[in-house]
């Protein structure tokens, strides 16, 4: 293995900024920025940042094609996309590494993946023809550990463009940071709108709650879509993004549209879907949410009644069973088991209530069957999880894309770790979209569970007003 220590900066932007604007360039963010608010280091949760840039091999996943690229050829698949990222990385299978990544498979696996893994129907309106998954599989990465505030240039050595090029990459990396010279701003310039207002999302919420009284569901992921026109460096809005509000499983992912013309991925989410470390397995969901507050009695006040809803935690419980469920196809029998319950995690803009599940992996499966035997995350579909999905199929006016899909790194050495993309945008052909929900069950209140989405936006609606023209 090349590896190479560089300088720890507290802020890993110093180091993505000199790839920032490349075509698959892909910052893995544990939103270590400091918090405007507070003045403070950023999400408590986070540990390690991961950079990337130039991979080897692509897979882009439209429809029932997936285009994998390498060596300038391209190879056009109809098969499952899962096992083809499982056979690209195959080859290059390495022992157990003694860093958390060191090159792998880096991307995102969009919601509507799911259709190549369940029987869904078609009635929700494609946004943007986004692929529902976009793959690279890179040679060399950047890791930073803020535990032990140190950095290093790794890479296998695996293409043959790494070992030409590894002096300038640790030229690149080496150099002392200086703020981009790039001028061009970011820039909102309308009012942020949604695709459910308030009575329709009260009406979308009715037929979920006829729903459950008709038995054909417990719990139902609802969202609303917003949208803005915006210009200007995306790049940028991701950086205030994270000084407001940092969350341990950010992203910022630079990605070709076409020939001519790249999209942006900006995750802002507090929530691990899976991990896998050797044959140990971990997922965290989140269910219960309650708003961050100014005043210290107040917030105390959410937190207290976040931890002590009885409808919150049967919310969380139903998720947690079902992702016991899904973790059991793929873990040895008996050892999936739940290690903590309803733990309270606070960030910027909410508070959370997060439970967390443990396993161990078969010995004949991999990550990535994981992945696809837990797809999509049941705590933003449901339960049961495919008759939610109908539902959201059925209620929500647009497909979600990459929104409740996931985000993450499958490293050589098999380990994996991937976010829920709630808290997700995409800014595409200068619109700005992203999406907030919430689970709803028998006993939910429409006017708090609409106020609840409001809350998750915040975020977002917070960030543009600082690029809104006056």
């Amino acid at each position: 293995m090349l590896k190479h220590e560089l300088i720890y900066h507290h802020d890993s932007a110093r180091l993505f900024e000199r790839i920032a604007h490349q075509p698959w360039a892909m910052f893995l963010d544990s939103g270590q920025a400091i918090n405007s608010a507070t003045g403070k280091a950023g999400s408590q949760y986070g540990r390690y940042d991961i950079i990337v840039a130039e991979p080897f091999i692509t897979l882009v996943t439209q429809g029932n094609i997936t285009t994998i690229t390498q060596k300038g050829e391209l190879e056009v698949s109809e098969e499952d996309p899962f096992l083809l990222l499982k056979n690209c990385l195959k080859p290059y299978k390495t022992p157990k590494a003694d860093v958390l990544f060191a090159g792998g498979a880096v991307g995102y696996f969009a919601y509507d993946l799911a259709r190549r893994v369940e029987k869904l129907p078609s009635n929700a309106h494609p946004v943007a023809e986004l692929p529902e998954m976009m793959i690279g599989i890179y040679d060399w990465a950047v890791l930073v550990d803020h535990r032990e505030q140190r950095s290093w240039l790794l890479s296998y050595g695996f293409a043959a463009k790494t070992n030409e090029k590894w002096p300038m990459l640790q030229a690149l990396f080496d150099a002392p940071f200086e703020a981009s010279l790039k001028k061009e701003k970011f820039q909102v310039k309308t009012p942020v709108a949604s695709n459910l207002p308030e009575l329709q999302y009260s009406r979308a919420f009715a037929k979920v709650k006829a729903y459950i009284t008709e038995g054909d569901c417990y719990q139902v992921n609802l969202a609303q879509r917003f949208s803005v026109e915006v210009a200007g460096d995306s790049w940028k809005m991701y950086q205030k993004l994270r000084e407001i509000n940092p969350a341990p499983f950010m992203a910022f992912m630079q990605l070709p549209l076409n020939a001519h013309e790249n999209f942006q991925v900006l995750s802002d989410s507090p929530e691990r879907f899976l991990q896998t470390n050797g044959d140990h397995v971990e997922t965290r969901p989140i269910k219960g949410t309650r708003p961050r507050s100014g005043d210290a009695e107040q917030d105390l006040f959410y937190s207290k009644e976040l931890l002590t809803s009885v409808k919150d935690k049967a919310e969380n419980l139903m998720i947690v069973d079902l992702l016991r469920n899904d973790l059991s196809k793929t873990c040895m029998i008996g050892s999936v088991k739940v290690s903590q319950l309803f733990q309270l995690q606070s960030f910027a803009n909410v508070h959370h209530l997060v439970s967390i599940i443990v396993g161990k992996l078969k010995p004949e499966k991999t990550s990535v069957d994981m992945l696809r035997a837990c797809f999509p995350g049941g705590s933003i579909t449901g339960a049961p999880k495919l008759r939610a999905m109908q539902i959201i199929d059925e209620l929500e006016p647009h497909r979600r894309g990459i929104y409740c899909g996931a985000i993450g790194y499958i490293s050589f050495d098999g380990d994996m770790d991937t976010n829920i993309a709630i808290r997700t945008a995409v800014i595409c052909k200068n619109e700005l979209s992203f999406y907030a929900g919430g689970g709803i069950v028998a006993d939910s209140d429409v006017q708090k569970e609409y106020t609840e989405t409001l809350d998750k936006a915040s975020s977002f609606t917070t960030t543009t007003k600082f690029f809104t023209r006056p």
